[in-house]
């Protein structure tokens, strides 16, 4: 056995070391890359070094060199379960802490609210600097118009609350559910779309199996554990 088959093959590891960040990787025909362990590297460099040419012995510095190589495919699986460990631990504590939050009321920047029956809906919005109006038109859960009305905005911009008293436009009392909420601004021959924010009770929380993420089950429907701004 030569030293450059030996080089080859560590060679051939690390590179599929490095392709794989979650798994170890596949070659083109599917089948599963050869993984070299501390003992095969051990036996293969024992190997060639009984097995040499003597009139023409291994240049130490390609030893040297497969050593290293080998080194390097140690350090990558090495990293690899590190950075998994991480993602877990990380993953158990983000669900640790949505998972504090179920009963608790969370305000979110969210475009839908909960209306209980005969009650009425709060929000609030940050207004930008220059608006004249503020109009809100609310929807239901099929997209169809229910009510709208208009919002005097805080002079200079800033933080305001508007409330929609439960009432379609003719006057009727709407039905308990959840319901659509688009805000805008006018001002300046311009109109800007704002998101609301809305008060929500976590009822569960569910984290996304393909992206980790945590979603909160609320009254109002579900939420990203990032849109929420402030637990009550």
């Amino acid at each position: 056995m030569s030293v450059d088959s030996v080089s080859a093959y560590a060679a051939q590891t690390a590179a599929a070391a490095a392709s794989a960040a979650s798994s170890s990787g596949s070659s083109a025909s599917g089948i599963a890359a050869p993984q070299l362990s501390e003992n095969d590297f051990l036996s293969l460099l024992v190997a060639q070094m009984q097995d040499q040419d003597p009139t023409q012995p291994a240049d130490p510095t390609q030893f040297v060199s497969q050593l290293a190589s080998f080194s390097e495919v140690s350090g990558m699986d090495s990293m690899q379960s590190s950075m998994s460990n991480l993602a877990s631990s990380m993953l158990a504590s983000q669900v640790a802490s949505g998972t504090s939050l179920i009963g608790q009321e969370v305000i979110a920047s969210t475009p839908t609210a909960a209306l209980a029956s005969g009650g009425s809906v709060t929000g609030a919005v940050n207004v930008p600097s220059g608006a004249t109006s503020l109009q809100v038109q609310v929807t239901d859960a099929n997209g169809n118009p229910v009510s709208s009305f208009a919002v005097s905005p805080p002079s200079g911009g800033g933080g305001t609350t508007f409330t929609w008293n439960g009432q379609t436009q003719s006057g009727a009392a709407a039905a308990a559910g959840i319901y659509t909420f688009a805000v805008t601004a006018n001002g300046g021959g311009s109109s800007t779309s704002l998101t609301p924010m809305f008060a929500s009770t976590v009822n569960s929380v569910s984290v996304d199996p393909s992206t980790q993420a945590l979603t909160l089950n609320t009254n109002a429907g579900s939420l990203p554990l990032s849109s929420v701004v402030q637990v009550q």
